[in-house]
């Protein structure tokens, strides 16, 4: 039985020490085998670590070189050269834009509800705002964090009528400005404001708003908000040219609203919500030059442009809001029971002091909105390394 035990011995230790009937025999070495086995799991581990790395680097870099010129580009990891690419159809996207009824009513509902806590979207979110004189630049947005997030579902909401592309997996990411008051694309019309979103919307909609592209793209859509002198209703089209004529203001102005999308730029086809850690989203805004919707969707770069003349938004950028939402229309998503991310707003504006984490109530834009409840925000200051951030979770 003892040579046995002592094969059952070395088959399961590498190194043993067997004493028996007086006799001693030394420790076995540790075979070749596991020796190799255990080095090309250090050097595994190195190397995932050391390719995350270098991905993080080049995500942080690819977007700097993003090019000025206006259409749609592509990059691939590690390369840093934007290439030109065919740009896909035209999006017919309209977003929503908050509507001030609608912010009180769901604030009075919300503070009961959740004691506190909001549901994210139609004015309840937090933004992020430069410091008092600084204009932004350039914002990321981002979600370091997300956990148990399986399903989202495109819901309509009734204060929007309904609206929007509903259904399973219809999302859109958004990074929108504050309303700039006294933007030049506004002409003089008093009581005008520019408004820009950059864009990854999961499952975009063709010109005419008839038919689903099935593809995620990413673009800019800039609005001029209540412009000009509406004569009918919003039934002629009173907007800048190169404008679509959204008709009367949705907030009882004297003027219409305009919106205008930039060139859309295919990332993929139909991305599920569960790649939204996989996905990061900037804008960039260049006074006389180019505005820029860059989406990073793993270790692959696309990029939309168009002109900063169009908004004006880069002489009036002051705030920041970023989140995943419903696609259009007012519409909200709807995730699954125990989702929870951690959402991040970094900043360009001149500075690395702390932005003001603004909100939830009044702290957000767009009319889109989600079923998550939101958590408490921090700022942070900028170093040589990182910029001026703000942070926070948001959960079912």
């Amino acid at each position: 039985m003892r040579p046995k035990l002592l094969l059952t011995t070395r088959n399961m230790a590498h190194a043993a020490v067997v004493v028996g009937a007086g006799l001693f025999i030394s420790a076995i070495p540790l075979s070749s085998a596991f020796a190799g086995e255990t080095a090309s799991t250090f050097v595994d581990q190195a190397q995932v670590q050391a390719d995350a790395q270098a991905h993080q680097s080049w995500r942080e870099n690819v977007r700097q070189f993003a090019p000025q010129a206006q259409g749609c580009y592509h990059a691939s990891y590690p390369n840093l050269k934007w290439s030109k690419v065919e740009c896909g159809p035209v999006s017919g996207y309209v977003s929503a834009r908050r509507k001030t009824a609608h912010v009180a009513q769901q604030d009075a509902a919300t503070s009961v509800k959740h004691a506190g806590e909001q549901v994210v979207g139609s004015g309840y979110d937090f933004s992020a705002e430069a410091p008092s004189g600084n204009l932004i630049s350039e914002a990321v947005g981002s979600f370091p964090t997300v956990t148990g997030v399986k399903t989202e579902k495109g819901a309509g909401v009734a204060a929007y009528g309904g609206g929007g592309i509903l259904g399973a997996n219809q999302y859109t990411l958004q990074l929108n400005t504050n309303m700039d008051g006294n933007s030049a694309a506004c002409a003089g019309y008093s009581g005008c404001q520019s408004w820009q979103q950059y864009i990854v919307v999961s499952d975009d909609v063709n010109a005419a708003g008839t038919a689903l592209t099935g593809t995620t793209d990413v673009f800019i859509q800039t609005w001029l908000e209540n412009y000009g002198q509406d004569v009918d209703g919003g039934n002629t089209n009173i907007c800048p040219s190169g404008f679509t004529d959204a008709g009367a203001d949705s907030n009882g102005g004297s003027g219409d609203d305009c919106y205008q999308n930039s060139p859309a730029t295919v990332i993929a086809k139909q991305l599920p919500i569960t790649a939204l850690a996989s996905l990061t989203l900037s804008g960039t805004a260049n006074s006389n030059g180019t505005d820029t919707a860059t989406a990073v969707y793993g270790t692959e770069a696309y990029s939309s442009s168009t002109a900063d003349s169009n908004s004006d938004i880069a002489n009036g950028w002051t705030e920041t809001e970023f989140n995943v939402v419903g696609n259009a229309g007012g519409s909200r998503a709807d995730f699954n029971t125990g989702s929870s991310m951690t959402v991040k707003v970094a900043l360009t504006d001149g500075s690395n002091s702390a932005p003001t984490c603004v909100g939830p109530s009044n702290g957000g834009t767009t009319g889109e909105t989600n079923n998550l409840n939101i958590g408490k925000c921090t700022a942070s200051a900028g170093s040589s390394s990182t910029s001026p951030a703000i942070q926070f979770t948001q959960s079912d």
